[in-house]
């Protein structure tokens, strides 16, 4: 690994090593359902509330009688503070005790939910979306260490990190198939009812059942308090950007570029007080190695290209007319592949085998991607199954072998390094999640007024299967018009509306090939990599030889 301190700045002494306690023995049977049940509760519980909201934009708006722009107001506050918390809060946990830490935060989530049953404005709601992002950070942390408590510890860079992932991209789905009911009985109030029970039942669990307890070392340092509101600040400010982006668009809202390059300048004072310290909330150099920036590059791709399913599948049948009540089989077995690939992770992943499921998974996506890319007007969720499940089962197998290779390293280095990889994971993941969806929603935008174009400039009534068409679509009026200009007009609206439809059909096309090139040529960069290493290994072997 190329060396991280190499520079002309001095290297920063390494920082006091954090108290280790001793391993604690294998987990019984029964703790072991336990410990998975109260992952899975908790994770459940962290997902809902972030994508209740996020699901379902055009539902909720009624309620709160906003726009659909103003509406996405509500994912911007919640994430702004939800992309960087884990960062300080993995160091107050080690401070200060993890059940003190668990109960705590669970307090402050429930909270948060009987909130939500008393807004009825937008200010009100994005006020409340803001604390919820809050207290939901410690909640699916407190999920990701329940699954690993749950393992001895030879399984859990395995089954723990493969289970615990597997939660995380089941419940966006989960959300989607439990609204439209909740909806209906309730509308906004009723979503967070059932988040508020939910968090009420955690809380029960995580007080009967404590996790192993921690020693508890003094890590936190005066400069944290400095440095972490200034990362806050600009992931915030990112997370704002790339959430409201395609809504205000890119280059006509002034205050997009403003946030922008606060958020630039918020990090750059934060990296310039890092470099300085001895012992750094994040350590710069580290980060900026070749082996952290190829693994931060790898994760980062692939979470762009599993925005196929959110900014993609779903938002193609948006498009056509269909909410999620016409979906429900769609996510059913979106959700059925999610844990049939984050199972068959769990049972295969060793570090040997690590580029082979990296290779197995980007097959899935460009096979399931460009199956896709085929889609028509009459193309219905129930033929997308095949490819949708494809796509699922790749991205659960995917993201747990790139965390357990970079937590390897930095175990390795020693205890203080994981709090900076953390940062790498949440980068990559939470901006990158909101970065694959604004990029990808932007681009069906721009090549759906490329495809609208071309379209229209062929729609001339001088050409006769355009008046007949225009006749076909005018009779459904006849009996309600007798005006044969309105009737004319009725026709060519309806003609309009048809046209882009399809040009947002054609648009989506585009996005699913542009996914399965991407995944396909990183597919290709995979192979030849492992070429290289090879071959250099097989070098490097025959000098041996020789020189002997």
């Amino acid at each position: 690994m190329t060396n991280a301190a190499e520079g002309t700045s001095p290297s920063p002494a390494p920082a006091p090593a954090v108290a280790v306690a001793p391993p604690p023995p294998d987990p019984t049977l029964q703790r072991t359902v336990a410990c998975i049940g109260a992952s899975v509760l908790l994770w459940t519980t962290q997902g809902l509330g972030m994508n209740f909201v996020a699901g379902n934009t055009a539902q909720i708006q009624g309620s709160l009688g906003a726009t659909l722009t103003e509406t996405n107001w509500l994912i911007a506050a919640y994430m702004a503070p939800n992309v960087s918390l884990t960062l300080i809060l993995t160091k107050i946990r080690i401070q200060f005790g993890l059940r003190r830490f668990a109960l705590l935060s669970l307090g402050v989530f429930v909270f948060a939910s009987i909130l939500h049953l008393f807004v009825h404005d937008l200010r009100a709601a994005v006020a409340i979306r803001f604390l919820a992002g809050i207290a939901s950070s410690p909640v699916s942390t407190l999920g990701f260490l329940y699954m690993l408590e749950a393992f001895p510890a030879s399984k859990k860079m395995s089954w723990g990190l493969s289970l615990a992932l597997t939660c995380t991209a089941a419940t966006p789905t989960l959300a989607r198939l439990l609204a439209p009911a909740l909806l209906d009985l309730g509308q906004w109030h009723q979503l967070y009812m059932m988040e508020m029970g939910l968090a009420l039942l955690a809380a029960a669990v995580v007080y009967l059942l404590p996790l192993t307890p921690i020693v508890h070392t003094k890590v936190l340092r005066k400069l944290d308090f400095v440095s972490y509101p200034l990362i806050a600040l600009s992931f915030g400010l990112l997370a704002v950007v790339l959430a409201l982006g395609r809504y205000y668009w890119w280059l006509e809202a002034p205050w997009l570029g403003w946030c922008l390059a606060a958020s630039l300048l918020s990090l750059g004072l934060a990296i310039a007080i890092e470099v300085q310290r001895e012992a750094p909330l994040l350590n710069v150099r580290w980060l900026m190695s070749r082996e952290i920036l190829h693994l931060a590059a790898i994760m980062l791709l692939f979470r762009l290209v599993l925005s196929e399913q959110t900014a993609g599948a779903i938002g193609l049948f948006q498009t056509v007319g269909l909410l999620n009540e016409q979906s429900a089989g769609l996510y059913g077995v979106i959700l059925l592949a999610s844990v049939v690939g984050g199972l068959t992770c769990g049972a295969l992943l060793k570090p040997e085998r690590i580029p082979a499921l990296h290779g197995l998974a980007l097959i899935c996506v460009c096979v399931g991607a460009y199956l896709d890319s085929q889609a028509t007007n009459l193309t219905r969720p129930a033929n997308m199954y095949f490819s949708q499940a494809l796509i699922a089962f790749g991205g659960a197998m995917f993201l747990p072998p790139s965390l357990s290779t970079g937590l390897s390293v930095a175990m390795k280095r020693g205890p203080e390094y994981i709090t900076s990889f953390i940062v790498t994971f949440l980068f990559t993941q939470s901006i990158g999640g909101l970065m694959g969806s604004a990029f990808f929603t932007s681009f069906v935008v721009l090549r759906e007024q490329f495809h609208s174009s071309h379209l229209v400039e062929r729609l001339t009534l001088s050409d006769p299967l355009v008046v007949e068409r225009v006749r076909q679509l005018a009779s459904s009026y006849g009996k309600v018009l007798t005006d044969s200009q309105l009737l004319n007009a009725e026709g060519l609206a309806l003609l309009a509306q048809q046209a882009t439809r399809e040009a947002n059909i054609l648009a989506y096309n585009d996005i699913f090939l542009l996914i399965c090139w991407i995944s396909g040529f990183a597919l290709c960069a995979l192979i030849a990599h492992l070429l290289y290493l090879n071959l250099r290994q097989a070098i490097t072997h025959r000098r041996s030889l020789t020189v002997a």
